[in-house]
This record gives C-alpha cells, sequence and structure tokens, in this order.
C-alpha cells in the first residue's frame, strides 16, 4: 500500500464539485481510495501552508497511483482538479 497526500486551494468551486462527482470512480479504475480528506484543517507545528482542503489517498502500489495521474482517459477528470485552483500531490514513497 502507498499513499498520496493532496492539497488543494479553491478558487473554482464549480470545478471541485464537478471533480467529486467523478473522482471516486477514477481512484477506483487504478485501485484507488480515498484514505481521508477534510475541508477543516489547523496546523500544528512550525509555520505550514493551510490549504483549503487536504485528502489522504490510497494505492495498491507505486505503480497503480502513477498509471492513475498519468491515464490519459483521466485527464478531463484530473483537469477538473486543477481547474478548481492549486493541486498539489506528494506520492509517499
Amino acid at each position: 500500500m502507498i499513499y498520496a497526500f493532496v492539497s488543494l486551494t479553491i478558487t473554482n468551486p464549480q470545478s471541485i464539485a464537478a471533480y467529486r462527482e467523478k473522482a471516486a470512480d477514477a481512484l477506483a479504475k487504478h485501485g484507488g481510495a480515498v484514505a481521508g480528506a477534510s475541508p477543516t484543517l489547523t496546523g500544528i507545528e512550525g509555520n505550514p501552508h493551510v490549504p483549503d482542503m487536504a485528502a489522504v489517498l490510497s494505492f495498491p502500489d507505486r505503480d497503480a497511483a502513477m498509471a492513475w495521474i498519468e491515464d490519459p482517459e483521466l485527464q478531463p477528470v484530473h483537469a477538473l482538479r486543477q481547474g478548481a485552483g492549486k493541486s498539489e500531490i506528494l506520492l509517499l514513497g
């Protein structure tokens, strides 16, 4: 199992709403799932940038995570997330 951390600063609520409708199916295509997500974030050490929303995604392995992000059929779905504002994803591992 491998995880990805997603940080979103939302400037286009309509785009993120459209993304949410498609995200679960897009993740599932490559064995991924949302392990946790929240719009309520609190920095507890240092001076971190606190995004509007964050999520932890799980994938069976690194190859599955890379297949999800690189899948040509999913590019329109990724474009919705990216069009929602600032989107950053870190693969943990």
